[in-house]
């Protein structure tokens, strides 16, 4: 089950940011076509303009790019309580499926709305801050930092969390820790290096928890399996 669910997620990461690709009016295109000239770009940009790439005709979505800009924090931490409540609730209905566990969709919903979006925000931020461009050495750069760097320290936090919610005593989730971070880091290194790779390369920050949240969907599946088992 595993690997096909990181296959699909790897497969569905480039098509999601796709979507981010602004496209040409008709207009422009027929002007060039008349001119008889080709513009090239220097290189690929998926900066969501006003129309918002082939998003700009969802309806909702103007509202909710203007959203990210007026008020981001709050914005990210509720579509990362989307995501992660999206994510348990496929898990538990389709993997599980056993009777509906309530509280452990209260909970790792609430995990999103008050670490997944907020910490990815500053940390997103801070990240492109000190790394700027999207060249390769950039790119890459800033991969190995998310994967090698934060990726352990996210999973441990979220192992946290869900020992307090459960009322745990330190050393069992110390335990926890201990025996499932690894698994947890070796299930994040098969899927989220090309993920992010796609998201430093293309998708712009503000948009970045929202591709990802779109991506981990399915990675939340295996978290929730694994969180709670």
């Amino acid at each position: 089950m595993r690997v096909s669910l990181f296959t699909c997620i790897a497969l569905l990461s480039p098509m999601l940011a796709l979507a981010f690709t602004p496209q040409p009016s008709t207009r422009k295109l027929q002007k060039l076509k008349t001119s008889g000239s080709v513009s090239t770009p220097l290189a690929p940009s998926f900066t969501v303009a006003n129309r918002g790439g082939a998003l700009g005709a969802v309806p909702g979505w103007a509202a909710y790019t203007n959203a990210l800009e007026e008020k981001p924090l709050i914005t990210k931490a509720m579509t990362s309580l989307v995501g992660w409540a999206l994510g348990d609730f496929l898990a538990q209905t389709f993997i599980n499926k056993g009777p509906f566990d309530v509280a452990r969709f209260l909970t790792l919903s609430a995990f999103g709305f008050i670490y997944h979006g907020p910490s990815g925000h500053y940390f997103y931020n801070w990240l492109d801050e000190r790394i700027e461009g999207t060249g390769v050495k950039q790119v890459f750069s800033k991969v190995a930092i998310d994967q090698i760097f934060w990726c352990p320290i996210f999973m441990s936090v979220f192992f946290a969390y869900l020992g307090l919610v459960a009322g745990d005593s330190l050393p069992a989730i110390r335990t926890k820790i201990s025996s499932d971070l690894l698994s947890a880091c070796k299930g994040s290194w098969k899927v989220w290096p090309l993920v992010h790779a796609i998201n430093f390369r293309f998708i712009p920050n503000k948009f970045r928890l929202f591709y990802i949240n779109a991506v981990q969907i399915g990675f939340n599946i295996f978290l929730s399996i694994i969180g709670t088992k």
